[in-house]
C-alpha cells in the first residue's frame, strides 16, 4: 500500500515538474528569416505592422493583445482605434517602443527590423505571399499565441475558396485574366496567393510564373495579352482608358472591367481570413463581366 502512495506522489511530482520545466521553456517561433524568436511566455503586448497579420491575430481571437497596429489595418473594427505606428516602409520606431511591446509583428521587407532589435525588442517576421504561405503564417502565429488547432481557421477558408469556385460554371476556354494590384502596374502573378486563387476559379492568368509573384508589368505587355477581363481596384482605375494602347482592348471595349471598392480591394489583396470572401468577390466578378 506504501509503496502505491509513493509511486502515486512521484508521479504527481514529475508531473508538476513537466508543467515547471514547460513554462521555462516558454515559447518560441522560427520566422521567415529563420530566425527563432524566444519570449518567456506568450505575448500579451503586441504590435502589428502588416494588415494580414493583425487580422490573422484577431480571428485567432486574440485581439484583445494588441496594443498598435499600422496605419492600413483596419479590419476588424475595434483595430481602428489603436495606436497607430507608421507603416511597413516607415515604421515609427519611437510609438512601438513607448507602446512595451513583447513582440513586434512585421514583414520581412518592411523596414526598422534590426534598428527593433538594437532597442531590445523581439521581431517576428512574416511574409505571407502565396496561400502555402499564409497557411503557415496561420500556424505560427497559432504557437506564438498558444492558440491550439490554429488550421481550423485555414481549413474553413480553403473550404470557402471551394464553395466559390464551385459555384461558378465549366468553361471550354479559360478566361484571360489580369488583376493589377496597385498603382504602378503591380500584378499579381501566378505564384501569389491571389494568382493561385485564380487558378481555383478556373480562370487563366495572363502573367506568367517566371516573373514572380508581384512583378511590375509594363502597359505594353498587357496589350499584346489582351486579356478577357480585367480586375482592377478603385484607386487605380483612374486613366486607365489612356494607357498606350489600352483604349483598343478586347476587355475594355466590351466593358470587361472588374473596378473593386477600397473596401473590396483590402479583403482581396491580404492573405489572412478573409481569402474566402476574396474569393467570393471575384467569382461574383468573373459571373458578372466575365460571361461571352
Amino acid at each position: 500500500m506504501k509503496r502505491v502512495v509513493i509511486g502515486r506522489c512521484l508521479g504527481a511530482v514529475a508531473m508538476l515538474l513537466g508543467m515547471g520545466a514547460l513554462h521555462a521553456a516558454g515559447v518560441q517561433v522560427t520566422d521567415d528569416r529563420g530566425v527563432t524568436v524566444a519570449l518567456a511566455q506568450s505575448p500579451q503586448r503586441i504590435v502589428s505592422l502588416l494588415p494580414s497579420l493583425t487580422e490573422t491575430v484577431c480571428e485567432l481571437g486574440q485581439c484583445h493583445r494588441l496594443v498598435g497596429v499600422d496605419r492600413y489595418s483596419n479590419h476588424p473594427a475595434s483595430v481602428r482605434s489603436l495606436p497607430q505606428a507608421g507603416g511597413g516602409i516607415d515604421p515609427n520606431i519611437e510609438t512601438i517602443v513607448a507602446l512595451r511591446p513583447d513582440v513586434v509583428l512585421m514583414a520581412t521587407s518592411s523596414r526598422g527590423v534590426q534598428r527593433l532589435e538594437s532597442l531590445g525588442l523581439k521581431v517576428l517576421a512574416l511574409e505571407p505571399r502565396s496561400s502555402t504561405d499564409a497557411q503557415r503564417v496561420m500556424g505560427k502565429l497559432g504557437q506564438l499565441l498558444e492558440v491550439p488547432d490554429a488550421q481550423r481557421i485555414w481549413r474553413a477558408i480553403d473550404a470557402g475558396v471551394s464553395a466559390a469556385a464551385q459555384s461558378l460554371p465549366a468553361r471550354q476556354r479559360p478566361l484571360r485574366v489580369y488583376y493589377e494590384v496597385s498603382t504602378g502596374g503591380y500584378a499579381a502573378g501566378t505564384q501569389s496567393f491571389i494568382g493561385e486563387m485564380m487558378g481555383r476559379l478556373g480562370v487563366q492568368n495572363i502573367v506568367t510564373p517566371d516573373l514572380g509573384p508581384f512583378p511590375r508589368i509594363n502597359p505594353e505587355y498587357v496589350v499584346r495579352a489582351d486579356p478577357d477581363l480585367i480586375m482592377i481596384g478603385s484607386r487605380n482605375v483612374q486613366g486607365l482608358e489612356l494607357r498606350p494602347g489600352w483604349a483598343g482592348m478586347r476587355a475594355l471595349r466590351e466593358r470587361r472591367v472588374c473596378i473593386f471598392t477600397p473596401e473590396e480591394s483590402d479583403v482581396l489583396v491580404r492573405p489572412g481570413p478573409r481569402m474566402a470572401d476574396a474569393a467570393r468577390l471575384m467569382a461574383r466578378c468573373i459571373a458578372a463581366r466575365g460571361a461571352p
